[in-house]
């Protein structure tokens, strides 16, 4: 039995119309009205990967989502695609920690939930785009580590990886227990039937919060966000004329100079 354990985040939905989007000066924070929350995308690529390895192989599936007002109607979807359990690590405490205290809570977790072959996160969060957690957790975890995976597959209990390059892919084998951080090449998430998510709906959620996994919260570090705002973009439009074509190009020319462009 192949056990897979898959980090994914619930983010406002970056899909969403910007008229829906408006930030609080006061809390430092990004408001979505009227627009549920999303898992990641990114995270939704590594969901599909474990679950083409199940498709395969014989496979439990474990997702965990940290943080605070977690949607079980959101990250439920999980299950419906055809994830075994999903475990929710939720505190208020959870909220606006760096990634490095990210990734030692969600590694607190996987050492909990025990045995693991495989660790799949999206390559980085849809929402921050920062690309650390991933890599932390193999790193406190001491396991192999490979990012931007555009195809996972087992063979003679190794993991071969395609790994995106910008001039093509590298493919490489590592040893298992190991990381993968999974790129939006490998495909999107498959999707569900109704009867699959309103049965999803109905299975148990575990709930761990901070006292469950006996980690010391005084020593994880908090983001400190000075300043959140939407960037103020001017246009200016200034006409060049002429009486030819030939003028016209000129007069470009010269402004052009005169800007300092050319």
């Amino acid at each position: 039995m192949l056990n897979i354990i898959v980090c994914i985040k619930q983010i406002l939905d970056p899909e969403a119309p910007v008229s829906t989007f408006k930030v609080d000066d006061d809390a430092k924070c990004v408001i979505q009205r009227g627009v549920p929350p999303v898992m990641s995308p990114f995270d939704e690529n590594a969901l599909e990967a474990a679950l083409r390895l199940k498709d395969v192989h014989p496979t439990k599936i474990t997702v965990l989502s940290m943080g605070n007002n977690l949607s079980k109607a959101v990250l439920s979807k999980s299950m419906a695609v055809g994830a075994d359990e999903l475990i929710l690590l939720e505190d208020d405490i959870y909220k606006n920690l760096d990634s490095c205290a990210t990734a030692s809570i969600l590694t607190a977790a996987i050492r909990k939930i025990g045995e693991y072959h495989l660790v799949l996160t999206g390559m980085q969060a849809a929402d921050w785009d920062a690309g650390v957690a991933g890599s932390g957790i193999a790193e406190i975890l001491g396991i192999p580590s490979v990012t931007v995976a555009r195809k996972v597959e087992i063979v003679n209990n190794h993991v071969k990886i395609e790994r995106v390059l910008p001039e093509g892919y590298q493919i490489i084998e590592t040893s298992l227990p190991a990381l993968i951080t999974v790129s939006n090449s490998l495909g999107e998430l498959r999707s569900a039937n109704l009867r699959e998510i309103m049965a999803a709906q109905k299975k148990p959620v575990i709930i761990w919060n901070s006292s469950d996994l006996g980690i010391d919260l005084s020593q994880m570090r908090k983001l400190e966000l000075l300043k959140l705002f939407i960037p103020q973009k001017e246009v200016k439009c200034e006409m060049i004329h002429g009486a030819t074509g030939e003028e016209m190009g000129i007069n470009l020319a010269l402004k052009l100079r005169e800007k300092e462009i050319i």
